[in-house]
């Protein structure tokens, strides 16, 4: 089984008053598209996210192992169609899909799981969250009440909205224009629809005022936290150190009960130190002998699923190596995109860097490597 995200970021969002499309407008330090990829990202039943831009946009998010692009068309529908068919001609064996607007930012995980949960204990062939209307409703012409309007067995729409992969596939196939969302096009095609309770929280940026509603959940919403973690290894015999998960060559190895990658320790404790749980020996003791000569991206990729566990995604991570030598900079740039690939960050929010201790100490000695390293994670509308 497999669950795909597919995120609508096409459209031109007029409505916004913003000077452009409002997926790309600054919120509470981030884009709005940011916020929602994060949403989705720290939800641990997503296996792929897929993002459907405006061709015109396609420069300003490159995909990245953490998620995939593709264009978009004229209208809503068709982006969506477009999606659906990338993740068919994929042949990854999507086997649900979830369907979001991206101007919903302020969507939790939380709520992104609940979602996927009850579409998989459901009978039906999707389910979309709503809020039931509790205001009364009035029908008006030229700034005029003209009339009233039963309110009895209506909702408010949101997103995401969940599918059998296939049966939203045909849908979409067999659908001939635009529509307001995919339920639309679902009960078009014959298919039911559950509703599930949506969250008030979750509104979607249209008009000009809703970037004050929406920053002000997203700054009350945020859990914080911070990490370090700092690690020593002696260097022994061998031909080459691993750091941050490359392979460097040197005259002296670093030795450790499992491949000594001071880097990725130092990194690995600090996720843990953030989560409030203890350190590599806690989760791998070294008195197990399964993890001698282990390769650290194993500690690594733990502590990162651990973080996502709980519902926190990786803001950005900082190493730092002390060392006379081996010189780590020819190097930075593949540690930071070794890093990227174990953990899923993206490049730009990964910092490799490398200081002496001015000859001074253990290290000035030459007589091992030192690491320190900081990361800081964030659990967005949590």
């Amino acid at each position: 089984m497999t669950i795909a995200a597919l995120i609508v970021a096409a459209g031109r969002g007029s409505r916004a008053g913003t000077p452009i499309p409002k997926q790309w407008q600054p919120l509470a330090g981030r884009r709005v598209i940011d916020w929602t990829l994060a949403a989705f990202r720290a939800t641990p039943e997503i296996d792929r996210i897929l993002v459907v831009l405006h061709p015109d946009d396609l420069d300003l998010l490159p995909a990245t192992p953490e998620h995939e692009v593709t264009p978009g068309g004229e209208t809503r529908a068709q982006s969506v169609r477009n999606g659906l068919e990338y993740l068919a001609a994929t042949g990854s064996g999507v086997s649900h899909v979830l369907i979001h607007d991206v101007a919903r930012c302020c969507v939790r995980p939380a709520h992104i799981s609940d979602v996927v949960t009850q579409l998989l204990a459901a009978n039906t062939a999707g389910i979309a969250p709503a809020l039931a209307v509790t205001d009364a409703l009035w029908i008006g012409a030229e700034g005029q009440v003209t009339g009233t309007r039963d309110r009895t067995g209506l909702f408010r729409a949101q997103t995401p909205q969940a599918f059998d992969f296939e049966a939203i596939l045909a849908a979409h196939r067999a659908h001939p224009g635009d529509a307001a969302d995919d339920v639309e096009v679902a009960r078009a095609a014959g298919l039911d629809v559950g509703i599930i309770e949506g969250d008030e929280s979750n509104l979607k940026i249209t008009h000009p005022p809703d970037f004050a509603r929406a920053e002000k959940i997203l700054r009350t919403d945020m859990d914080i936290r911070i990490g370090s973690g700092f690690d020593v290894h002696r260097f022994g015999a061998g031909d080459h150190v691993m750091l941050c998960g490359v392979a460097v060559p040197h005259e002296r190895g670093l030795q450790g009960h499992s491949d000594a990658d001071v880097g990725m320790h130092a990194l690995t404790d600090a996720i843990y130190g953030g989560l409030a749980m203890g350190d590599i020996g806690r989760h791998f003791p070294p008195s197990d002998p399964q993890w001698k000569g282990a390769a650290s991206h194993i500690f690594l990729r733990h502590a990162v699923a651990l973080a996502m566990e709980h519902g926190f995604r990786i803001n950005n991570m900082d190493v730092t190596l002390v060392c006379e030598r081996p010189k780590i900079t020819p190097h930075a740039a593949a540690m930071q995109a070794a890093l990227a690939d174990i953990t899923g960050v993206a490049m730009d929010r990964i910092s490799v860097k490398a200081t002496t201790s001015e000859r001074l100490g253990f290290t000035g000695r030459e007589e091992g490597i030192a690491a320190q390293a900081a990361v800081t994670l964030v659990k967005s509308c949590a």
